[in-house]
């Protein structure tokens, strides 16, 4: 199970309270957890990546084991912390301004 940690408005809008748990199966992607998460919580469509282009919100940041993933490929593999549940993969509303 993956732990999936939602910012505040984001878990209002899907609905629930606290972390989210995802089973992805064997792939164990950037991509395959956004997916999932989208099928699981349909609300979320469109919210933290662009629908047809998949390409990720502007101030939507993805984090794992204090790295920003947010670059990274929708085939990028997640850690194994991650995988295994000791450590939650993080979605962030990034802040602009000053």
């Amino acid at each position: 199970m993956i732990r999936v940690s939602l910012p505040y408005h984001l878990r209002t809008l899907a609905r629930v309270e606290a972390e989210v748990l995802l089973d992805v199966g064997s792939s164990t992607t950037l991509g395959s957890v956004l997916d999932n998460l989208e099928a699981r919580y349909p609300v979320l469509r469109g919210t933290l990546r662009d629908q047809t282009s998949l390409k990720r919100r502007p101030f939507v940041r993805f984090f794992a084991c204090k790295e920003d993933l947010s670059h990274e490929h929708w085939d990028f593999a997640l850690p194994v912390a991650v995988v295994s549940g000791q450590e939650p993969f993080l979605i962030v509303g990034a802040m602009a301004g000053g």
